[in-house]
């Protein structure tokens, strides 16, 4: 490595050297880059995608395919900012939030309190899901078989053993996206009622309460864009080749590495627009299988037959070998996004709790250090407390539910925090243009909307379809 490419500890000093930024990939290598936004694309595979798309479609056809459609353009919007922040300075998204003006670690708090609840449900409810796959194939009881899905998928992620199964999840999404989107040209979808989805509309029977979910784990929820902070970040895009403290000192970079940022931003944009590509026609294939063959037989995948109903989705097309395919798939998607949602999680609690002893004063010792902090909510908050909340429930989908709509509901906050923190911390060259600024604040009120009529319907005040 020359020195070009070292990167050097970022300090205050004069007198240290200047902070080096890498040069950025070119061509080909851009491919080598894709991981973490393929990660990002994969973690929200088992709820947004394969659960509540095809449930939706079979509760309201295509009456809603103009909201899919907004919801993952928008996100990508969000994304980007979140990813914006870390590849310019360094840091993740938390280290970015504790910075806020206002009481010491506010922000840190409104995050991490809400995704406690989230997180359980959610390793519980993906756990379930995948386990009603495993009782078609071998027979068992949901608890037993989550309770497993639970322990194995803690103790792959707790071992560090993630990573190996993190690529062939890859290559597993992108043939069940090809076979999605095959099975979808194949059953010929009706063009008319399809096109007629595209006009904004709220069917008259709606409940809020499958919408507010569906829209937030579509793609990606709250999290799950915090998540991709910390894998752009370990991945070593733009400043973030080192694991920093504090952000990079702005006045240190020359033109040429603000040149070298603009690059790496260009690299996680399209990194980016690719995820949000492949999950649109992984969405989009859902909801056309759901509205041809589950609506008109009235299944809706619920609790613990979700892979039987998800089954007929191929099998009804395909015949027994399409059946178990998708089942195969429901397993494999479901287990896969439950080891994302045990990183991107174990993750953001190590740094937020990091982040809160620090303002607390406490310097040293285990419980500040990043690896154990890690190993230690996987363990606890993201096995046994799901463990028990599944146990304790027992209902899959119920429990998505209710971590979909705090996540849509989070996700006003975390676009406005970032906003904020990219207008108030990066140089204006590489702040977002107006264009991107306005698009994301539409997001944040568009995800805000919902979860406000949400809201209004669960107390009364609206009625179902009312806004």
């Amino acid at each position: 490595m020359n020195g070009e490419q070292h990167i050097q500890t970022i300090t205050q000093s004069t007198d240290e050297p200047q902070p080096q930024v890498p040069k950025p990939p070119q061509g080909r290598d851009w491919l080598k880059w894709l991981g973490p936004s393929f990660l990002w694309m994969l973690s929200a595979a088992g709820s947004g995608e394969l659960l509540f798309t095809p449930r939706i479609a079979a509760l309201y056809g295509y009456t809603l395919l103009w909201a899919l459609l907004a919801a993952v353009v928008l996100k990508w919007f969000i994304n980007r900012e979140v990813g914006r922040f870390t590849v310019c300075t360094g840091v993740t998204i938390l280290e970015g939030f504790k910075r806020l003006p206002g009481p010491k670690n506010w922000a840190i708090w409104l995050i991490l309190v809400p995704q406690f609840v989230v997180a359980i449900a959610t390793v519980a409810g993906m756990a379930g899901a995948a386990a009603s796959a495993l009782i078609l194939m071998t027979g068992g009881t949901a608890q037993l078989w989550t309770v497993i899905i639970i322990v194995v998928t803690a103790a792959i992620v707790f071992l560090g053993q993630y990573d190996g199964v993190e690529k062939a999840s890859s290559y597993i999404g992108i043939g069940r996206t090809i076979a999605v989107v095959a099975a979808a040209v194949f059953v010929s979808p009706n063009l008319k009622q399809l096109s007629g989805g595209l006009v904004p509309q709220i069917p008259q029977d709606v409940q809020y309460q499958e919408i507010l979910p569906w829209l937030g784990f579509m793609l990606a929820g709250a999290a799950g864009i915090m998540w991709y902070s910390y894998w752009i970040g370990a991945r070593g895009y733009g400043a973030a080749t080192n694991k920093r403290e504090e952000p990079i000192d702005f006045k240190q970079l020359d033109r040429d590495q603000r040149q070298r940022l603009q690059g790496w931003l260009s690299l996680m944009t399209f990194s980016n627009t690719l995820a949000v590509v492949g999950a649109l026609l992984a969405a989009l294939s859902f909801l056309i299988l759901g509205a041809e063959l589950l609506r008109p037989q009235g299944l809706v995948p619920r609790e613990n037959q979700i892979a039987e109903t998800l089954g007929s989705l191929l099998g009804d097309l395909w015949g027994p070998f399409g059946f178990w395919f998708m089942v195969a798939i429901v397993f494999i998607t479901f287990c896969s996004t439950t080891m994302s949602v045990q990183d991107g999680f174990g993750r953001m609690f190590a740094d937020g709790t990091q982040i809160l002893l620090q303002g607390f004063g406490v310097r040293g010792g285990r419980w500040t250090n990043e690896k154990f902090l890690r190993k230690f909510y996987i363990a606890t908050l993201l096995a046994v407390l799901p463990i028990g909340g599944y146990l304790l429930f027992g209902k899959p989908v119920g429990l998505l539910q209710t971590a979909g709509a705090i996540e849509a509901s989070h996700i006003p906050v975390v676009t406005g925090l970032t906003l904020y923190l990219n207008h108030q911390m990066l140089p204006k060259k590489l702040q977002p243009d107006p264009l991107s600024f306005w698009a994301t604040t539409l997001a944040g009120l568009f995800f805000a909307g919902f979860a406000v009529t949400y809201l209004l319907q669960l107390t009364g005040l609206v009625g179902s379809g009312g806004v």
